[in-house]
């Protein structure tokens, strides 16, 4: 590993380096004391229990689309995608088209119908027409397995992020960074509920996208805004030519490697339409027309930093050496922070310091917002779907709801750092494409046949959530992605008897076939005048809420 590169891992286990360990505890601390003073300023206002599950739906389409788009864009996204470019050039690309396009999906099938059908939750969709206690039930675990997925993503980001700056090699420590945002994610939501959440998110997305601004820019002004010129660097510097340019690099070869790349690709353009922490976003916006908009600045704002983190990827592989990315982190999480560094100027400058700390505080700030989001989802749900509807039956005050919603937090974020402790050394963009292939899997299928199918059933219901999930969550379980492999979370065990590293192409057909075998073998008949209902709703917004 070259010397720039080892300076910067040691960055603050130096003496020499002290001043740039202030300026790096400095911006996260400048961040994490911003975030927090707008956490309780909202949490002031959070009153009632629409307040914190929704905002007390009071956000303009522009302002939801630009929460919307700090939500989305994960630490998968910023640092996952550009590792994965870097070390497999176009293969790697190929998770921001399908993050990109996912949104169409969104948009076309989801955002408009649901923001008009429910209040708070999925599962308030799924029980306009069905049996509310059995189908909440589902809705909520689905939705909590869901999130906690997607929060491994989140901790495995922050763990190697962190431990990056301030020089931790020690596991302990990255164990402790971890539990360090879920503490924070914990304290954002039980203080600030949605509100807080989406001035949180809003802010970090406008960060995010300066800070890919800067680094694309820089990248494009070493290479004279040249592309040709950047990306056959990049080649070049791959060590392996032009096949870093082509299909095949890490989806070629064997039919297995094909496969999952279509699965890959099934669960990245599927899986955003049953988002939870996505789906909620649509009931802050106080009517249909501003949810529509919400999407539309969303897809404007996502697209054009998917877009960037092309170059962001391309510029990493072209600056680095594939052995100094891996050395920092074996799934190359840390290409863009380590391109950072490199296009100010190396290790030992602080210009490169500088923008080291910053692409890095800015990679936290889009973690610490991501986890608040998806903590809000899954105690949302548990508190208003499984606690308030299943376990009191409807006969929980507000004030009840809302203090379930805090506890439930607080244990989600126990789970969710006991298993991103675990996680921490997978690509972040291969986790968060596990949490699309299980929302694919169980929350789609039963989202677009309640809106769109008359004869659906509640048993149809159960049998697409839980089959989907079962499938989805047994399907990883037993996969290259959590044993058998040097790259897997259990890298010296081997029960990975299920040869794909995404579930998606078994898991996503089987939900929708349930959903649809459910409510065909059923003996219950579909009430047809709650589905007229239900279709005049989601699709005029008559009556909403």
């Amino acid at each position: 590993m070259s010397p720039a590169h080892t300076a910067a891992i040691e960055l603050a286990a130096t003496s020499d380096a002290s001043e740039h360990r202030t300026l790096i505890i400095s911006l996260f601390a400048a961040f994490v004391v911003a975030t927090l003073f707008i956490t309780v300023w909202a949490g002031r206002q959070t009153k009632s229990a629409a307040d914190f599950y929704a905002g007390g739906r009071q956000f303009t389409g522009f302002q939801n689309g630009l929460a919307i788009s700090g939500d989305y864009m994960s630490a998968a996204s910023f640092l996952g995608i550009a590792g994965a470019i870097a070390l497999f050039g176009y293969d790697g690309f190929l998770y921001s088209i399908g993050f990109l396009v996912a949104w169409l999906v969104a948009l076309l099938l989801v955002a408009e119908p649901l923001r008009n059908s429910g209040r708070y939750t999925m599962g308030d969709v799924l029980a306009y027409r069905m049996r509310q206690r059995p189908v909440r039930t589902a809705a909520g675990t689905s939705t909590i397995v869901v999130s906690i997925f997607y929060l491994l993503a989140q901790m495995a980001g922050a763990g190697v992020l962190v431990s990056l700056l301030l020089g931790i090699t020690s596991d302990a420590g990255k164990i402790l960074i971890v539990a360090l945002v879920g503490v924070l994610m914990i304290v954002y939501v039980t203080i600030g509920g949605m509100k807080g959440t989406t001035w949180v998110q809003m802010v970090k997305a406008v960060l995010l996208i300066a800070g890919t601004v800067l680094i694309t820019f820089l990248i494009l002004l070493k290479f004279n805004f040249n592309v040709s010129d950047l990306l056959g660097t990049a080649a070049s510097n791959s060590g392996q030519g032009s096949k870093f340019l082509e299909p095949g690099l890490k989806y070629g070869g064997s039919g297995t490697s094909k496969l999952d790349f279509l699965s890959l690709g099934i669960a990245l353009v599927l899986g955003t339409a049953g988002l939870p922490h996505i789906l909620i976003r649509f009931y802050t916006v106080p009517t249909a027309k501003a949810a529509r908009k919400s999407v539309n600045w969303a897809i404007g704002i996502i697209g054009a930093f998917y877009l960037m983190t092309i170059v962001l990827g391309f510029g990493a592989a072209a600056l680095l050496k594939p052995d100094d990315i891996t050395a920092s982190n074996k799934a190359g999480n840390t290409a863009a922070p380590l391109a950072a560094l490199e296009i100010g100027g190396g290790g030992d400058s602080t210009g490169g310091a500088i923008l080291l700390a910053v692409i890095s505080a800015v990679a936290f700030a889009t973690i610490l917002a991501v986890v608040a989001g998806l903590t809000l989802a899954s105690s949302s749900s548990f508190a208003h779907d499984i606690y308030a509807n299943v376990i009191r039956k409807g006969k929980a005050t507000e004030k009840e709801e809302m203090k379930a919603a805090r506890w439930s937090t607080v244990f989600i974020g126990i789970v969710s750092i006991a298993l991103g402790a675990l996680a921490r050394d997978l690509n972040v963009a291969g986790l968060v494409a596990l949490a699309f292939a299980v929302a694919a899997s169980a929350n789609l299928p039963t989202i677009l046949y309640s809106l769109f199918w008359k004869r659906f059933t509640t048993q149809g219901a159960l049998w697409s959530i839980y089959g989907g999930l079962v499938a989805a969550v047994g399907l990883v379980l037993f996969s290259p992605v959590v044993s058998g492999k040097p790259s897997s979370m259990f890298p010296d065990a081997n029960f990975d008897f299920f040869p794909l590293e995404n579930p998606g192409l078994i898991s996503i057909p089987l939900g929708f076939l349930l959903g649809w075998l459910g409510s065909v073998l059923s003996k219950e008949k579909p009430d047809e005048g709650k589905y007229a209902e239900l279709e005049v709703k989601s699709l005029t917004g008559v009556a909403a809420h």
